[in-house]
């Protein structure tokens, strides 16, 4: 049994992903803040076969992190997916302290924190996801303090990478360009999401990089659609 956990799968991506890695060879913690979607992600995680447990934590505190390596206990996981993520969208002049320090705690702390205190217990052949963004290598106007958490999230995986080889556990980068989640409700702007791609196609990828024998390494996975407008 592969114990599996996603954080941020209440709804988007990361339910995509949860999806997509449910068997009845798996059981999946499930993680978000929406006691109510996880509920739904939770349905259609069960309708694979798959057992599942939800974790409902704020990721923005230490303490929310600790709620997560608590219930997870000593199980070892086979695959992390640090996939949660806010974004604030505003001019510079526009972004206040909170803003910045928030999107500093949920998108560049908690993956680390939960990555420190999983990778005692992760075996050789385990794999760590981190889902980051075209924004972790372009700039995007308005966009600075998403921009710069991804940018940091970047070097934070491809660090983890070298550390993690010799022992034998994979760290997959993930760079989508725009998805249509819930997230653009809240950007302001007229943004053509008909043309954005689906959160299951990123999820996907994301099987089939920690589906791969455990001496395949995807290193690093670019999404986008041809196009190539968002």
């Amino acid at each position: 049994m592969q114990n599996i956990l996603v954080t941020g799968s209440s709804k988007g991506i990361g339910r995509a992903i949860a999806i997509a890695l449910a068997s009845d060879k798996t059981h999946l913690f499930i993680h978000g803040r929406d006691r109510d979607a996880l509920a739904e992600t939770e349905k259609l995680v069960k309708d694979k076969g798959s057992s599942c447990s939800q974790i409902v934590a704020d990721i923005s505190t230490t303490s929310g992190c600790e709620k997560i390596v608590k219930a997870v206990g000593e199980k070892s996981l086979s695959v992390l997916v640090n996939n949660a993520a806010i974004a604030t969208v505003a001019p510079v002049e526009e972004l206040t302290l909170d803003d910045w320090n928030r999107t500093i705690a949920v998108n560049i702390t908690a993956p680390f924190i939960l990555t420190q205190k999983f990778l005692p217990q992760m075996k050789k052949g385990s794999s760590i996801v981190n889902i980051l963004s075209s924004a972790a290598k372009n700039a995007y106007t308005n966009w600075s303090s998403y921009c710069m958490s991804k940018f940091a999230l970047r070097g934070f995986s491809e660090t983890l990478r070298e550390e993690l080889r010799p022992r034998g556990i994979r760290v997959i980068a993930v760079y989508p360009r725009a998805v249509d989640t819930p997230i653009w409700d809240s950007v302001p702007g007229d943004w053509p999401r008909e043309k954005m791609m689906k959160a299951e196609e990123v999820a996907k990828a994301v099987a089939f990089a920690v589906s791969c024998p455990p001496d395949v390494l995807i290193e690093d996975i670019t999404l986008g659609n041809l196009a190539g407008t968002l």
